[in-house]
C-alpha cells in the first residue's frame, strides 16, 4: 500500500470520528465535517461519503434504541389489529414521529440544492452562535410532558425545528431537543423523540442517495478509505450517543452553549 493511500485512510478515519462524535450531540455534524475536511486538506466530501457516514451513525442509533423501536412497531401493529387502548399511546407516538418527519422531508427535497450551494465557514459560524443562543435559552427548562402527553401540534413544531436544521451549522439533534423542551416535553422524552425522528429522515436520505453511491466512479479506489471512515463513524456514534445520554440526564446542555460560541468565534477569526 502506498504512503499516500495510508495517509488518506488516516484522514478518512479522523473525518469518520468527527462525524460520529458530533452527530448525536447538539453542535452540527455536517459543519464539523466541513471544518475537519478543510483542516486536513481533503476539500468538500462528496455525497457518497456523506451517505456512508450517515448510514453508520444511523446504525448506531438503531442499535441503541432497538428495544424502543421494536416495542413501538409491535404495539402499533397490535393497535391497528385490535384497537386495544393498551397499545394506543405507542400508536400515537408513532403517528407523531411521522408528523414530525414531514417538514424536514418536504423542505429537504425542495431546498437541498440551494442549501448545498450556500455553505461557507461564515455561515457555519453564525449558525453555531444561533444554536448556542437557543441552548442557553432552554438551559434551565425541563418540561412535564411524557410520550403519552405529546400532541400533534408539539410533534409538528419539533418537526419544524428539524427542518431548520437543514441549514449548515444548525445541529439536527440540537434543534429537535431544543424544540421539544420548548414545547414542554421532558428532557428524557425529548432525547428519545429527537433520535427516533432522526431515523426516518436519515433512512430517507440513504435511500434517495443510493443511486449516487452506485454511480460513484471511483468506488474501487475508495473502498478502504470509505470503509475505514464507516467503521470509525459507527463506533464513535455509539460511544458519543451513550455519553450524550448521560449529559442529558444531568441536565448539562449548557456545556454545548459554551462549545458552540467557542468554535463559532474561532471560525470567524481563522477562516
Amino acid at each position: 500500500m502506498r504512503k499516500m493511500d495510508i495517509i488518506l485512510i488516516i484522514k478518512m478515519i479522523i473525518i469518520g470520528l468527527v462525524q460520529g462524535f458530533t452527530e448525536p450531540i447538539p453542535v452540527s455534524s455536517s459543519g464539523h465535517v466541513m471544518i475537519a475536511s478543510q483542516i486536513l486538506g481533503l476539500g468538500e466530501q462528496g455525497f457518497t461519503f456523506a451517505i456512508l457516514t450517515n448510514t453508520a451513525s444511523l446504525l448506531a442509533i438503531l442499535f441503541i434504541y432497538r428495544k424502543d423501536i421494536l416495542r413501538l412497531a409491535f404495539n402499533t401493529l397490535q393497535y391497528l389489529k385490535t384497537k386495544d387502548n393498551k397499545y394506543k399511546n405507542d400508536f400515537r407516538f408513532v403517528c407523531f414521529i411521522i408528523i414530525g418527519t414531514i417538514p424536514a422531508g418536504v423542505l429537504g427535497v425542495l431546498l437541498s440544492d440551494f442549501i448545498a450551494a450556500n455553505v461557507s465557514m461564515t455561515t457555519i459560524a453564525i449558525m453555531l452562535f444561533v444554536t448556542g443562543i437557543a441552548l442557553w435559552l432552554i438551559r434551565n427548562r425541563n418540561g412535564v410532558k411524557g410520550e403519552a402527553d405529546i400532541t400533534a401540534k408539539d410533534a409538528f413544531l419539533v418537526g419544524l425545528g428539524q427542518a431548520i436544521a437543514l441549514a449548515p451549522g444548525i445541529s439536527r439533534s440540537g434543534a429537535t431537543i431544543i424544540s421539544s423542551i420548548a414545547v414542554g416535553i421532558k428532557q428524557e422524552t425529548a432525547l428519545r423523540f429527537s433520535f427516533l425522528l432522526y431515523i426516518p429522515v436519515s433512512l430517507g436520505g440513504v435511500i434517495l442517495g443510493f443511486s449516487d453511491f452506485i454511480g460513484e466512479p471511483n468506488k474501487a479506489e475508495l473502498v478502504l478509505p470509505y470503509l475505514s471512515a464507516f467503521i470509525a463513524t459507527l463506533i464513535m456514534s455509539y460511544l458519543a450517543m451513550k455519553w450524550f445520554m448521560g449529559i442529558m440526564k444531568k441536565g448539562k446542555l449548557i456545556y454545548f452553549t459554551y462549545y458552540c460560541f467557542s468554535v463559532g468565534t474561532l471560525l470567524l477569526i481563522f477562516f
